[in-house]
């Protein structure tokens, strides 16, 4: 008991920094929500049907770029710095790669928005967004791996501090686009995008100069030197970073993507998604530091060969997670009414923005628990089963699911927007007792080599 009480304890003070740079920057999309909900509706709703995309982006975005932050910490605990700077380099360049990749997406995406039944003035403002934000794609992807890199060398507060920085930068960058200050046209929900994009690029060059600057860094630093592609290490990167990357879209997908199938059941179903989407990514962000954190301190232990501290850091990042989700689980399903609040004043939405962060309270426990067996498994260089367990969750339970309960089936009446929630609270737990059951096997696979 008292090495899980250290393990967690160190494990928490390598995560809070990241917790609240994941909410600083997931804040962001908060930060959006609020501001264009009290333009209208209808904006608000753009907002939400462009940002199912947008989201569905960065995150796969996140999962792909993920692959350099093992490796790195496996290199740290084996006190294998030379290995450091290489590593870097090649996850910038991949991570360029499919950032480019994102953007020609985004933009060959953005003609769906008038075939999903939405209102003209809703779908061109929700097409605006996704052109204007997608301009943020390149400099969230270096971001992430700089990200990775400096987490791995136990480097957790800069982020926090940078993200915060961003966010601070987004409110008044909104407030000028969103409804036209210092001679800037009133843009509503499409300023968001642009404020968006721009605080990215700031993120960023803080990122570069703090890495540039700050003395930890230096035996590592990974802007010198710069080598040619090296075919071998970039196999090795997408072996581990593509099933991350088809992981969080498949998970982001069943969520956003739930965002375009709900355009049909009219702006307030789609509105009250987006608020409960809203706040459950922000409250994701908790739980997504601990896996950060976990995939780190896995990997420092794996790295130096000791495979039994590995398992007690998993363990007790499994316990820290629930204790977390429990908290946050009682703080939405309490609270529901006044959250819905913030976003809109409309009493529909927030009628049924209420009952879906119901849901959204429920799920924690299980996406809690899913989210860290997956970081641990990183730690493990685990990442083509945990794929395959979010392909089955999520595609051929959650979305199917949701859409015979949202629509109904042969004449049964459906539940609207609640049934999707419902599916994916279902898929949540399929997916984390399958995840939570893989870390066990692994780990004790590593004790018997």
């Amino acid at each position: 008991m008292l090495h899980l009480r250290q393990e967690a304890r160190a494990t928490w003070t390598l995560a809070w920094p990241i917790m609240i740079g994941q909410l600083a920057s997931t804040g962001t999309s908060f930060v959006d929500a609020v501001m264009a909900g009290h333009v209208s509706a209808g904006d608000l709703a753009a907002v939400s049907v462009g940002a199912s995309i947008w989201v569905m982006l960065i995150v796969t975005l996140i999962g792909l770029n993920l692959a350099a932050s093992p490796l790195i910490a496996h290199a740290v605990g084996a006190q294998r710095q030379a290995d450091v700077p290489p590593l870097v380099q090649q996850a910038l360049y991949q991570g360029l790669c499919w950032a480019l990749l994102a953007w020609l997406i985004a933009l060959a995406a953005s003609p769906i928005f008038p075939h999903l039944g939405l209102p003209p003035d809703v779908a061109t403002k929700a097409h605006g967004f996704l052109i204007a934000v997608s301009w943020g794609l390149v400099p969230f992807a270096l971001f992430r791996v700089l990200y990775g890199y400096s987490a791995s060398l136990g480097q957790t507060k800069p982020m926090m501090v940078i993200s915060l920085i961003g966010l601070a930068l987004n409110v008044p960058a909104n407030w000028m686009l969103i409804y036209g200050h210092f001679g800037f046209p009133a843009m509503g929900g499409v300023g968001c995008g642009w404020a968006t994009a721009f605080c990215m690029w700031v993120t960023l060059l803080m990122m570069v100069g703090w890495i540039r600057y700050a003395p930890v860094y230096r035996a590592t630093y990974p802007f010198r030197h710069w080598q040619r592609i090296d075919w071998g290490r970039q196999r090795e990167l997408f072996r581990l970073g593509a099933p991350m990357g088809v992981m969080f879209f498949v998970e982001v997908s069943a969520f956003g993507g739930i965002a375009l199938l709900m355009a049909r059941l009219g702006t307030t179903s789609v509105a009250a998604h987006q608020i409960a989407l809203n706040v459950a990514s922000l409250t994701f962000m908790i739980p997504s530091a601990l896996g950060t954190a976990l995939t780190v301190r896995v990997g420092h232990a794996l790295g130096s060969g000791d495979a039994r501290r590995a398992r007690e850091i998993g363990n007790a990042g499994l316990v820290l997670g629930l204790i977390v989700a429990c908290a946050l689980a009682t703080m939405i399903i309490i609270g529901r009414q006044h959250i819905a609040g913030w976003y809109t004043t409309d009493a529909a939405v927030l009628a049924l923005a209420g009952i879906l962060l119901l849901y959204a309270g429920l799920f924690q426990l299980a996406d809690a628990t899913q989210v860290v067996a997956a970081g641990i498994l990183r730690g493990y260089k685990v990442t083509r089963q945990p794929m395959l367990v979010h392909l089955t969750a999520f595609w051929l339970v959650g979305i199917p699911l949701g859409y015979v309960l949202a629509f109904g089936w042969h004449g049964q009446p459906g539940s609207g927007a609640a049934g999707y929630w419902q599916a994916l609270v279902l898929a949540l737990v399929c997916a984390a007792s399958l995840l939570v059951w893989l870390y066990l096997r692994k780990s004790r696979a590593a004790l018997m080599r």
